[in-house]
């Protein structure tokens, strides 16, 4: 079975994400976040080799690992939707300049889209571009293995959506995304958000009081 550990930098709350086959050092890391030392210190505590660093969206608190991250481990190429691509390297784009402390990552190795199949640390899994909380937001959906798993970034949480106050953000976009790409995913489906603890689609169709089935 594939496992997921999540690693919350305290400043936001902010999840980072780890994902590995146990017996394998190959890991995939999503979002490192500002707590680049706690992220490293989980890597080495599993003896995990990352080959991927794959981001959901491109504000700050999800991409401010993203150069500590590439440089213990150069090899592992770095990823995001293409249209979230030019935060990486705009403090204004991605929200860091307006917090005093502004930030870069290097550039990515590959731009997503729509529909694009990944296959790092034998975990295949499925891009689906959710936008409204930012204008490129994917999502990366594991679905070889059941239960389907969502790493899902800032847009379902448990009990919330994301923001849509941000520039580019749009909540009518944002809901029919969720609608469209992640209620109908089986019920039993897990939903790790970039803030707070994990969840299901079939809670979240039940209750969310933002977007119900």
């Amino acid at each position: 079975m594939i496992r997921i550990e999540t690693v919350v930098s305290k400043m936001f709350d902010q999840n980072a994400s780890l994902i590995w086959r146990p017996g394998s050092p190959d890991a995939i890391v999503v979002d490192p976040g500002l707590d680049v030392a706690k992220i490293l210190r989980a890597i080495a505590a599993h003896e995990l080799r990352p080959v991927a660093i794959l981001n959901t969206h491109g504000h700050s608190d999800h991409i401010a690992g993203n150069a500590a991250v590439k440089a213990a481990f150069p090899d592992a190429p770095l990823l995001i939707g293409i249209g979230d691509a030019v935060m990486l390297s705009d403090p204004v784009k991605n929200l860091s300049a307006g917090y005093g402390v502004p930030l870069t990552s290097p550039e990515a190795d590959r731009l997503l889209v729509e529909g694009d199949r990944l296959d790092f640390a034998d975990i295949p899994m499925l891009v689906r571009e959710i936008p409204g909380h930012s204008p490129g937001h994917i999502v990366f959906i594991l679905d070889a293995e059941s239960p389907t798993r969502v790493i899902g970034g800032d847009v379902l949480f448990a009990g919330a959506v994301g923001r849509t106050d941000f520039p580019g953000g749009s909540m009518p976009q944002l809901l029919r995304g969720i609608r469209e790409k992640l209620y109908t995913l089986p019920d039993d489906t897990i939903v790790y958000p970039g803030h707070g603890p994990e969840t299901t689609v079939g809670e979240e169709k039940q209750t969310n009081p933002f977007v119900r089935a």
